[in-house]
C-alpha cells in the first residue's frame, strides 16, 4: 500500500511539474501579448527553438512520464514510444482517459496506423506532419480514433485537394470507399465528382478493379460522366465484371444502366457479337438493345409519341467525341478577347447523325457587367476607366449560330470542362459548369480565377484548357393514340 501511495505521489509531482510549465507558459504568453500593446513594442519569435526542443523531448525521452506500448494483432513486435502526458492530453481527450491512472498504455492498431504511430506522435509536439498519398487515411484514421480534431480536418483538406495527384495504384477509389466508412458526406462527393468527372483516366488505371459494387452502381447512374463514347464505358464495365465476378443482380444493374442508345447501331452489332459477358447475359438487356435499335431507326420526334424519352437512358453523357463538342486552349487567356465556332449533331440518334449544328463560343478575359462598363465621355478620365476594368472577370458565352434556334422536342444543354492539372501528359477536369440553351453566358466562370497569375490553378502552361459540350436534351410530345 506504501508503494501504491509512493507511485501515485510521483505521479501527482511529474503531474504538478508539467501544471506549472503550462501555467508558466501561459502566463509568459500573456505578459508578452500586453507588452505588444505599447508604442514602441516589438516581436521576437524564438518559437520555432521551442518546437525543437520540444522534438528534441520526444526524440530523446527526456522527463518522459508515460510510456505508449503499439502492437498490431497479427505481430508480436511492440513499437515502445516514451512521451511527456501534458503534451498528449492537451489535444486528445482520449489520451487524457486513457493516461488519467496509468503511465504505460498498451494500444492496438492495425499494421498502417502502427507503422505511422511514432510520425502521429510527433504532431503533437511540433504542430507539424507531413502527409503523403498512401499515409492519408492511416492518419486520419489515428486523428479521428484519438479525437484529435485539428489533425482530423486538415488532413480531411488535404484529401479533397490532392484527388488530382499523382499516385502509381491509383487513391481516390479507396478514399471513397473510406469516407463512406466513415460518414464524411463531403469528401465522399468530392471523390465522387472527382470520379465521375475523370471517368476515362479512372478506368485506364489500375484503380478501376478496385470500385466496389455500390460504388460502380451509384457511378453509372450519373448524367455527368465524362468520358470518350458510351462504348468505351461498356468495354470498361465489362472488364471490371470479368475481374471482380459479382453476383447475377449487380451484373443485371451494370449492364441496364449503360445507355445503349447512344452507342451507333454498328457498333451495337459489334458488341452483340464480340462481348463475352453480353453471349451469357444478353438476356438482361435484349429489351434495352431493342429499344436503342427503334431509338436510331425513327426520330427522336416520332419515337417521343410513343415511348418516354425523359429518361436517363435518352440522356447523353458528357462525351469528349468530337460529335459533340470541342476542346479549346486558350494561350494567354489574360490577354485578350477570343472566338471559337465548332459544329455538333443535332442529336445522337442515327436519324439526326447527318445534321449538324453550329455554335458559336466567345471568350473574354475582363468583361464587366453592364452596371461597371465605362462611360466614355470628357468628365470620365482613362484612369477611372482602367481601375474600372479591373473589376471584370473572365466570362464566356456559348450561343447557336443559327438565332432563335428552336427544334421541336430537343432542347441543349452546354457544358464547360475545365482542366487544371497535367499529370503524364494527362489534364484533369476539376471545374465543371452547365447552363441550358436558354441561357448564353456560363454563370459563374471562373470567378475566383486570377488569369494574370501564371502560377493559376487554372492555367497549364500560362494556358486555360477547355472543353465545350453540347448535349441534346429530349423531351416528351403528345402521345400517339
Amino acid at each position: 500500500m506504501a508503494q501504491n501511495k509512493q507511485r501515485r505521489g510521483s505521479r501527482m509531482e511529474r503531474g504538478g511539474r508539467w501544471l506549472l510549465l503550462a501555467s508558466l507558459l501561459t502566463i509568459t504568453a500573456q505578459a508578452a501579448h500586453k507588452s505588444d500593446t505599447g508604442g514602441d513594442a516589438a516581436i521576437i519569435n524564438h518559437s520555432s527553438m521551442v518546437i525543437q526542443r520540444l522534438q528534441e523531448l520526444l526524440q530523446n525521452g527526456n522527463a518522459s512520464d508515460s510510456t505508449l506500448r503499439v502492437r498490431t494483432s497479427n505481430s508480436d513486435e511492440v513499437k515502445i514510444i516514451h512521451t511527456h502526458q501534458l503534451m498528449l492530453i492537451l489535444q486528445s481527450d482520449v489520451f487524457e482517459g486513457l493516461l488519467g491512472n496509468q503511465s504505460v498504455v498498451t494500444l492496438m492498431e492495425p499494421p498502417e496506423c502502427a507503422a505511422l504511430f511514432e510520425k502521429f506522435i510527433r504532431y503533437f509536439y511540433c504542430g507539424e506532419i507531413s502527409v503523403q498519398l498512401n499515409q492519408a487515411i492511416p492518419l486520419h484514421r489515428l486523428a479521428s480514433k484519438y479525437h484529435v480534431s485539428a489533425l482530423q480536418k486538415g488532413i480531411g483538406d488535404y484529401m479533397k485537394t490532392h484527388l488530382a495527384s499523382e499516385s502509381t495504384q491509383g487513391h481516390v477509389v479507396s478514399w471513397y470507399h473510406y469516407a463512406l466508412g466513415t460518414g464524411d458526406e463531403t469528401l465522399q462527393e468530392s471523390c465522387l465528382k472527382f470520379l465521375a468527372w475523370n471517368l476515362s483516366t479512372v478506368m485506364s488505371s489500375s484503380e478501376w478493379v478496385t470500385v466496389s459494387d455500390d460504388l460502380m452502381v451509384s457511378l453509372l447512374q450519373r448524367s455527368d460522366l465524362v468520358l470518350q463514347t458510351e462504348l468505351e464505358l461498356f468495354a470498361s464495365v465489362e472488364e471490371w465484371v470479368n475481374r471482380n465476378n459479382p453476383n447475377i443482380s449487380i451484373i443485371e444493374k451494370v449492364l441496364r444502366s449503360i445507355r445503349y442508345p447512344m452507342i451507333p447501331p454498328s457498333q451495337l452489332f459489334q458488341i452483340q457479337k464480340q462481348s463475352v459477358l453480353l453471349a451469357s447475359y444478353q438476356h438482361l438487356i435484349q429489351d434495352l438493345l431493342f429499344q436503342a435499335f427503334q431509338f436510331h431507326s425513327a426520330s427522336p420526334l416520332h419515337l417521343a409519341k410513343y415511348f418516354d424519352v425523359n429518361c436517363s437512358m435518352f440522356i447523353p453523357r458528357n462525351y469528349l467525341s468530337s460529335s459533340w463538342g470541342s476542346q479549346w486552349i486558350i494561350n494567354n487567356p489574360a490577354r485578350d478577347d477570343r472566338s471559337l465556332s465548332f459544329q455538333t449533331q443535332l442529336g445522337p440518334s442515327s436519324y439526326d447523325s447527318s445534321k449538324k449544328i453550329t455554335w458559336n463560343a466567345l471568350f473574354s478575359p475582363r468583361w464587366l457587367p453592364v452596371s461597371l462598363r465605362p462611360v466614355y465621355s470628357e468628365s470620365v478620365s482613362s484612369g477611372s476607366q482602367s481601375n474600372r476594368l479591373e473589376d471584370g472577370r473572365p466570362r464566356l458565352v456559348v450561343s447557336s449560330a443559327v438565332s432563335g434556334l428552336d427544334f421541336a422536342g430537343v432542347t441543349f444543354q452546354k457544358t464547360v470542362l475545365v482542366g487544371v492539372r497535367r499529370q503524364q501528359g494527362k489534364v484533369f477536369v476539376k471545374h465543371v459548369y452547365t447552363v441550358h440553351q436558354s441561357t448564353d453566358e456560363v454563370s459563374d466562370f471562373l470567378v475566383h480565377a486570377d488569369l494574370q497569375k501564371r502560377t493559376s490553378e487554372y492555367l497549364i502552361d500560362n494556358s486555360l484548357h477547355l472543353h465545350i459540350i453540347i448535349k441534346p436534351i429530349y423531351h416528351s410530345v403528345i402521345k400517339a393514340k
